[in-house]
């Protein structure tokens, strides 16, 4: 992913300030652990990497919002997003690891979670950790139509995450079944969602619009890491216009429905390379 750059813990304080000096106004954290095995247990520890981030944008950058992935994949030995039952991930009891990941990313700080393991009724989950832990304050971004794409690759690439086994199709939804997308959205807003998401964006901009059509909650949309390698190899070949192809992409989903979009382009929009 090239302009991109993973941050080491010891210089978060510096990053969070330099994001505020370019006008950044929220950000989304996800973690890379010094160690990994079946359960992933560094998910939730207090100096996690994500949990020490948080700290150092609380303290470099307070206006900054803080959002925090919520998921085992990057933690885990196996790769898969959950708590692992021979071959198969077991629901019920990643259920009660993502609760307790949240309640940890909430102590340290964020303001948001973003439960995205696709389990059953994690956002549920989630709500009543955080409520039962104090932390009714704290919203819940819900990956909700995360889809089984095949442009999560360079994220996996950088983060170690991909399966070591099988893949993640079986609690990822079938980009071919909106109908099961559209169930999701409406299960996580029953269960307390403050904001729905799709994952990828452009790839679906249809569900994006369908759900704008029926939910009042607000909605994001993830420009995932393969959109964002896509725009950024055919420009260095000199086959797009850059900022042109940011903007008309960024516009694309915000047409579509998203209040918010989460995007590796954030940079580059803020300093007005491809924003209108």
């Amino acid at each position: 992913m090239p302009g991109i750059e993973r941050v080491s813990a010891g210089r978060t304080v510096a990053f969070a300030r330099a994001l505020r000096g370019e006008g950044i106004r929220a950000v989304m954290l996800f973690g890379i652990p010094r160690s990994k095995d079946a359960r992933g247990s560094e998910a939730d520890a207090d100096d996690s990497a994500v949990a020490l981030a948080i700290r150092a944008f609380r303290e470099a950058a307070p206006d900054i919002v803080v959002l925090t992935d919520v998921c085992l994949c990057a933690y885990t030995d196996h790769g898969h997003c959950g708590v692992l039952r021979g071959d198969e991930v077991d629901n019920d009891a990643t259920l009660d690891r993502l609760g307790s990941i949240a309640v940890a990313h909430a102590r340290a700080g964020a303001e948001f979670v973003g439960p995205s393991s696709m389990m059953d009724h994690q956002v549920g989950a989630v709500r009543d950790a955080l409520d039962r832990a104090g932390f009714s304050n704290v919203g819940i971004l819900a990956y909700s139509a995360k889809l089984a794409s095949a442009f999560y690759g360079p994220f996996r690439e950088a983060e170690d995450s991909a399966p070591s086994f099988g893949d993640r199709a079986g609690y990822q939804i079938d980009p071919r079944r909106a109908g099961d997308a559209l169930a999701a959205f409406a299960r996580d807003a029953r269960e307390g969602a403050d904001i729905l998401m799709v994952k990828p964006a452009m790839p679906a901009l249809d569900l994006l619009a369908r759900a704008r059509e029926r939910f009042d909650l607000p909605l994001a949309a993830y420009q995932v890491s393969g959109e964002y390698s896509m725009i950024r190899a055919a420009a260095s070949r000199g086959w797009l216009d850059e900022p042109a192809a940011i903007s008309e992409s960024i516009e694309a989903i915000h047409r579509a429905g998203a209040d918010l979009v989460l995007t590796y382009f954030a940079r580059q929009i803020a300093a007005g390379a491809g924003a209108k």
